[in-house]
C-alpha cells in the first residue's frame, strides 16, 4: 500500500510517498481503508524526530483517520462490520492508504460528515472531551480560555464549550482570526500580539478570571495562565510549543486553590482511549450524528501534496483543521 514516509528527520521535504506492507490487524482490531486523514501539530514533531510513537505503533506519521472498514478481528465487540464507515483515532499509521485501529478507538462516521470532515474530529475532538470535560471537570455557566481559537483544538473547543453551556474566551494571533473564532461561537477572542493576555482576560471577566484554561504553549505562558485562572480554576497543559520551563508562584496556587494538569492523548492505553470515546459519544453523540457538531476544515490537501499541508501548518496560516485526502 501507498504511504506517506518520512525518509530522515527533517523538514517538510523529507515527506515523501512509498510502498509498505499492509498493516496485519490483531483481535480486537478493524482496519480501515483510509479515504482521509487529519494533520496535527504532532506529526511535525514526530516529522522532525521530537516525538516517536508509542511502542508497538505503527512509525508511519498520523494520529486519526476516516474510511470504510474493510476486515474486523474476531475480537472485536458487535456492531462494527465491513462497509461500515468508520472514523478514528489512533497511536500512529494515519497517512497510509490503509490502517489498524483498536475498536474501542473508533467512531462510526454520521450521514451528515464527510471523510474529509470525519478525518478532522478523532484527535482534536476527544482532546477537547478529556482536558476540559473529564479531567477538568468544567460545567454549565464556568468560562473556558483556549490558547490558539483557530487551531484544531481551539477550533473543536468553542462548539463543544458552547453546547455545553460554558462561556468561552480564545487567544489567537490576527485580529482576522479573532473575529473567526467569534463567528465560530467564541464569546471574547483577545489578539496575544495586541498585550498581554491575562491582563485582557481579567478585564473581561471583571477582574474574576477564567475556570478552566486549555494551553498548548507551555513555559512561556505559565505565568500569565495563573493570573488568569479565578479561584479554584484549573490549567491544563497539554502542549510545550514555546518552552518547557518556567517559575510557579506555589502560593497563588496554595491561596487561590489552583490546579494544574499534564495531560496527553497520544500514549494512553487502548482501554482508557476506548473508556473516552465512550463517554465523548454519551454526551456528544446526539449532536454529531445530527450535525451539529463539525470540524472547521482549512484546507484539503492530496496525500501526495503532504509537504504543502505540514508547511502551512509550521506557517500558521490555518484557521481549523488541515485534512490530507488519499484517492
Amino acid at each position: 500500500m501507498k504511504a506517506v514516509l518520512v525518509e530522515k528527520p527533517g523538514d517538510e521535504n523529507v515527506l515523501k510517498i512509498g510502498e509498505v506492507a499492509e498493516p496485519a490487524i490483531k483481535p480486537d482490531e478493524i482496519l480501515i481503508r483510509v479515504r482521509a486523514a487529519g494533520v496535527n501539530r504532532a506529526d511535525i514533531m514526530q516529522r522532525q524526530g521530537f516525538y516517536p510513537p508509542p511502542p508497538g505503533a505503527s512509525e508511519i506519521i498520523g494520529m486519526e483517520c476516516a474510511g470504510e472498514v474493510i476486515a474486523v478481528g474476531v475480537a472485536v465487540a458487535p456492531g462494527w462490520k465491513i462497509g461500515d464507515r468508520a472514523m478514528a483515532l489512533i497511536p500512529g499509521g494515519g497517512y497510509a492508504e490503509k490502517a489498524a485501529v483498536h475498536y474501542g478507538s473508533a467512531m462510526k462516521i454520521p450521514a451528515a460528515l464527510s471523510f474529509e470532515e470525519a478525518a478532522g474530529i478523532p484527535e482534536v475532538f476527544l482532546t477537547v472531551f478529556l482536558n476540559f470535560f473529564m479531567l477538568a471537570g468544567i460545567k454549565r455557566g464556568e468560562t473556558g480560555l483556549i490558547h490558539g481559537g483557530g487551531s484544531g483544538i481551539g477550533t473543536a473547543s468553542i462548539p463543544l464549550l458552547k453546547a455545553a453551556g460554558v462561556r468561552v474566551i480564545v487567544t489567537a494571533g490576527s485580529d482576522q482570526k479573532c473575529e473567526q473564532c467569534r463567528k465560530l461561537g467564541a464569546d471574547v477572542a483577545i489578539n496575544y500580539k495586541s498585550g498581554p493576555f491575562a491582563a485582557a482576560v481579567k478585564a473581561t471577566t471583571d477582574g474574576r478570571g477564567v475556570d478552566v484554561i486549555l494551553d498548548s504553549i507551555g513555559g512561556a505562558y505559565l505565568a500569565g495562565n495563573i493570573e488568569s485562572l479565578a479561584q479554584g480554576g484549573r490549567l491544563v497543559l497539554i502542549g510545550l510549543m514555546n518552552g518547557t520551563r518556567a517559575e510557579l508562584d506555589l502560593a497563588a496556587v496554595l491561596r487561590r486553590h489552583l490546579k494544574i494538569f499534564g495531560s496527553t492523548l497520544r500514549m494512553r492505553p487502548a482501554a482508557e482511549k476506548a473508556q473516552i470515546v465512550a463517554a465523548f459519544l454519551e454526551q456528544f453523540g446526539a449532536a454529531l450524528e445530527a450535525g451539529r457538531l463539525r470540524p472547521q476544515i482549512y484546507k484539503v490537501v492530496s496525500a501526495a501534496d503532504a509537504p504543502t499541508a505540514h508547511r502551512i501548518m509550521q506557517a500558521s496560516e490555518h484557521f481549523g483543521k488541515i485534512i490530507l485526502k488519499f484517492d
